[in-house]
């Protein structure tokens, strides 16, 4: 069968596409992927096909002219709530009128302006190629309307915990209980403008997937009333080369620090203080990797005796040599540190990491601290502490077991055959 997947220009998200696209590859199956012209390179490194479509646009160089990017990050700094924290522990709190605006927001702004520039585009090629299944990275909501516009079956592929379509089958509810005069659906209003312009009519599946691949196991999920498809995470980081010094064992325990790309590439900066964590760490019996942008290597005025300093190194190299690892809980990188059965410090931020540390905490594997209150001292304390109560290693290691449980990639190609066969039936 002909498959198409379409991701937005974000590299950490399409990064999580890549493992199930050659599994369908392997398998014998035609494999495309789709995005702005710019982010051609990015797909064709990681070895696929890709179709350039639409117009460059990177929304958040569109946030930073407007002052939105830096206002997001001091707003999650400080803990103020976003749409999606209405359905994790708490959000019951958050009212109506700041829930539905914040949606709105979110959906009808932000991701609308990452969707717009491909949409046509990726409409007139999935008419041309036809392809049997379309599957989009959560947030590329013009895969959905591609898949739509032609008649394949489309499938959701999370990269984190599915905070999309909670939100989204909360919203329905709390909407349905609003006045008539007060029940807007700014997300139904805009998707449905391009049903209409494609010739057919609005449907839930346009927001959350007629199935929803998901890469977490049971005890980290989010989950609505949806159709689920668990696949195993399978960690990948891109093109990487294993420096020499990581080819000989630590001779103390190592411990990895790393706060991901995203914070630096459009927000300019950390959420966390990497000198005051470098300082905190610097009398422990511990060899401590710090991998850190160069933009945030510069502002380091020194670097401890026990300290590395890298701009970058294969994660999934790094992680199994590791006794421990120190990082922002980004699905990514705390997944592929899960999957090798490593303990955890999480230091959560951005809107998806919060919830995914809360749940990975009371699993077990890891100890979270909000990034408003990791200080030096605070992320000092947790890690001897993670090092120090064998529990964190056990319920790590069960985690580990849990994702590896799930269907891989490969495994899973002949169940979206059918689901293909299925859906495409159906609709």
């Amino acid at each position: 069968m002909r498959v198409l997947l379409a991701a937005n220009p974000d590299k950490s998200m399409f990064l999580s596409l890549v493992p199930l696209a050659w599994a369908l590859h392997t398998a014998g199956h035609e494999v495309r992927v789709a995005g702005q012209p710019h982010f051609a390179a990015t797909i064709t490194q990681a070895g696929l096909t890709a179709v350039p479509v639409g117009r460059d646009r990177d929304l958040f160089q569109v946030l930073r002219h407007t002052g939105v990017s830096e206002e997001m990050m001091e707003e999650t700094r400080v803990g103020l709530p976003t749409p999606y924290d209405c359905v994790v522990p708490g959000g019951e709190d958050i009212g109506w009128e700041e829930f539905r605006d914040g949606y709105a927001l979110r959906v009808t702004h932000w991701h609308r302006l990452d969707n717009f520039p491909i949409i046509t585009g990726l409409v007139e090629f999935a008419r041309a190629w036809k392809p049997d299944l379309v599957i989009w990275e959560a947030l590329t909501y013009a895969g959905a309307i591609a898949a739509k516009a032609c008649g394949a079956a489309h499938a959701r592929l999370l990269w984190s915990i599915d905070v999309f379509g909670a939100t989204r089958e909360l919203f329905l509810k709390r909407k349905a209980a609003q006045p008539v005069g007060e029940q807007a659906d700014p997300p139904r209003e805009w998707l449905d403008g391009y049903a209409r312009r494609y010739g057919f009519e609005f449907s839930e599946d346009m927001v959350t997937g007629q199935f929803t691949l998901d890469p977490l196991p049971a005890s980290l999920r989010v989950a609505a009333d949806l159709h689920y498809v668990p696949m195993r995470y399978i960690p990948y980081g891109g093109p990487a080369t294993v420096p020499d010094w990581l080819r000989v064992p630590p001779e103390r325990p190592r411990v990895a620090l790393t706060l991901g790309t995203t914070a630096t590439e459009r927000f300019g900066g950390y959420a966390v203080r990497t000198q005051d964590v470098l300082d905190a760490l610097a009398d422990l019996d511990v060899e401590v990797v710090a991998t850190i942008a160069e933009s945030e290597q510069r502002k380091l005025t020194r670097v401890p005796d026990n300290t590395r300093v890298v701009s970058y190194v294969p994660l999934h190299a790094l992680v199994p040599t590791c006794a421990a690892v120190i990082n922002h809980a980004g699905p990514g990188t705390f997944l592929t540190t899960a999957v090798h059965g490593v303990p955890q410090l999480t230091v959560p931020w951005d809107f998806d990491e919060p919830e995914l540390a809360r749940r990975a905490a009371r699993q077990g594997a890891s100890l979270m601290i909000r990034a408003d209150q990791a200080t030096g001292p605070a992320i000092r304390a947790g890690l001897l502490r993670v090092l120090g109560e064998p529990s964190f290693r056990a319920r790590a290691e069960r985690l580990r077991d849990d994702i590896r449980a799930l269907p891989s990639p490969n495994e899973l190609v002949p169940r979206l055959e059918q689901l293909t066969a299925d859906y495409r039936i159906g609709g």
